[in-house]
């Protein structure tokens, strides 16, 4: 028989601050100058969402595994979306080009992490060529394969954190100066 007030119970939401941190140690991460300066990264408003889509991704294929995986999911998810909708407004978007300009970030968000998924199941190299048309603009292969070998190392490191870790913000993501092929 089941507990006649269980319909009461609320889901438990993930917290706004543990949102807002884990949110904020995704952009810090996408703005180390190293991935400009050092792997090729356009420091551009593109190159910018295209190194903070690769970590969101990262994250959230992490969440997933978690417990109300998914509720953590899409609001970090929702957080992005409200992060880009404000940038945009804040560069001088109108009210009628932001619905359409979101819906493009969300076709991107989605086809780069449909492509890095596959790629990722066939390896570095798959991967790297994934992440050179992405984030590179097709060129520089060699900074692709560094900057795969630093998703990996990432993603490694994400698998390799208990969930109240992860869920507590109290982690950081590996140096992109530290990983590479050559190491």
């Amino acid at each position: 028989m089941l507990w006649p007030f269980n319909h009461f119970r609320k889901p438990r939401k993930p917290s706004r601050g543990t949102i807002e941190a884990i949110y904020g140690m995704i952009v810090t991460q996408a703005r180390e100058p190293l991935f400009y300066r050092d792997l090729g990264v356009p420091d551009t408003v593109n190159g910018r969402f295209d190194l903070l889509v690769l970590h969101l991704w990262m994250v959230l294929r992490r969440l997933k595994s978690v417990e109300g995986g998914a509720d953590l999911c899409q609001t970090l998810f929702d957080c992005f979306c409200d992060d880009m909708d404000a940038n945009l407004r804040e560069m001088g978007v109108g009210d009628l080009t932001v619905p359409k300009r979101m819906q493009a970030f969300g076709e991107a968000f989605y086809g780069r992490a449909a492509a890095y998924d596959l790629a990722l199941t066939d390896g570095l190299e798959p991967l790297a060529q994934a992440l050179c048309k992405n984030i590179l603009n097709g060129e520089q292969i060699e900074n692709a394969r560094r900057l795969a070998y630093y998703a990996e190392t990432a993603i490694t490191t994400l698998a390799g954190l208990d969930d109240a870790t992860l869920q507590g913000a109290s982690w950081r993501f590996p140096s992109p100066a530290r990983v590479g092929p050559q190491q």
